[in-house]
């Protein structure tokens, strides 16, 4: 990897810091803005001509959703590179197992089941959790299904179809339950809302652990697409890797939508944007997307915050206006370079 892009994304990681920091609802000057973010770092103390209420909005309104911000794009978009090496699909995204599905109907269980005028039996991004979690294991049976081997094909259609079902269940829900729709749609569209750090604290831990894991096999996703039989020839056990990229991406991306709700094609727009630019190895995708889809992130949660005025954009609309135009390049690219 050039340390010229591996610097690029790092600028751009502090650009989009600072930009979703200084603008809103009130704006702050970006300088000042970045001198209380050295502020930050023991020992540091600098004058940032900020008052004490704009230090206030930017550490305990703004900084909060900022990092949740960065964490959710940087998760997605490294998990849907992972999945398009290890599925040899550039159309994978972090949703294909089935985990948007299944988040989507965890929480809606949750939200139309319970009693009127009782609390949730657990919380939203638990539920939301516990239900991607648990398409992706029933993805995993049922790719198994009539076969001891579970191929990438058979993965991708098992997930299609746990999607399918799961979604016929949730639309079954909410007719039943129309009274709910209003609440459920709210995090069906995607948010990146918190009052403080707890959200950044639940997802931080699945996200250190699940890129690290990731980041370890990029030299792996790069033998991978020669084909399997042509990686085991060189030492590699194909299934192994692709069950380790598999089960750590989908978990990565269990833990950022349950705090983040459905954002789409973060994990298609980042990854071939930057294959494009800077060409297919894995060595440098990986930790590129990671760095370009934290910011993109964030960036994007800026404009959906100003876009929209007082009535704030849901993010998840903002990613499917740019991504839907962009999946279909791809799609024709992609044909193209079939035919």
């Amino acid at each position: 990897m050039r340390p010229a892009w591996l610097a690029a994304g790092v600028v751009a990681v502090l650009v989009a810091v600072v930009a979703g920091l200084a603008f809103g609802s009130v704006s702050l000057p970006p300088g000042g803005v970045a001198v209380e973010l050295l502020n930050l770092i023991p020992g540091v103390r600098l004058h940032s001509g900020l008052t004490e209420r704009e230090v206030a909005i930017l550490t305990e309104l703004r900084l909060p959703r900022v990092v949740l911000g960065l964490l959710v794009g940087a998760m997605l978009a490294l998990a849907g590179a992972a999945y398009q090496g290890a599925f040899r699909n550039p159309l994978a995204d972090p949703h294909l197992l089935g985990v948007a599905a299944g988040a989507g109907l965890g929480v809606t269980a949750v939200l139309v089941l319970r009693p009127a005028g009782t609390e949730l039996p657990i919380g939203v991004p638990a539920a939301a959790f516990v239900g991607a979690l648990s398409a992706v294991a029933l993805t995993w049976m049922l790719g198994a299904a009539g076969g001891r081997d579970r191929s990438p094909a058979a993965l991708i259609l098992a997930g299609v179809a746990v999607a399918a079902f799961l979604s016929a269940i949730q639309t079954y829900l909410l007719q039943r339950h129309v009274e709910s729709l209003r609440e459920v749609y709210s995090w069906l569209l995607g948010r990146l809302g918190t009052a403080g750090w707890h959200d950044v604290l639940v997802v931080l831990p699945y996200t250190v652990v699940t890129a690290a894991i990731m980041l370890t096999q990029r030299r792996e996703l790069d033998v991978l697409t020669v084909g399997d039989e042509e990686a085991t020839s060189l030492g590699l056990h194909p299934q192994r890797s692709r069950y380790l990229l598999i089960v750590a991406a989908s978990l990565g991306t269990a833990a950022a939508v349950s705090v983040s709700g459905l954002i789409g094609f973060v994990g298609i727009i980042v990854p071939h944007t930057l294959r494009l630019l800077t060409g297919p190895s894995y060595r440098s995708l990986l930790p590129l997307s990671l760095l370009f889809g934290a910011a993109f992130l964030a960036l994007t949660d800026l404009l959906a915050r100003v876009a929209g005025g007082a009535a704030e954009i849901p993010i998840g609309v903002v990613t499917a206006f740019l991504g839907a135009p962009f999946f279909i390049v791809v799609l024709r690219t992609t044909r193209s370079a079939s035919t």
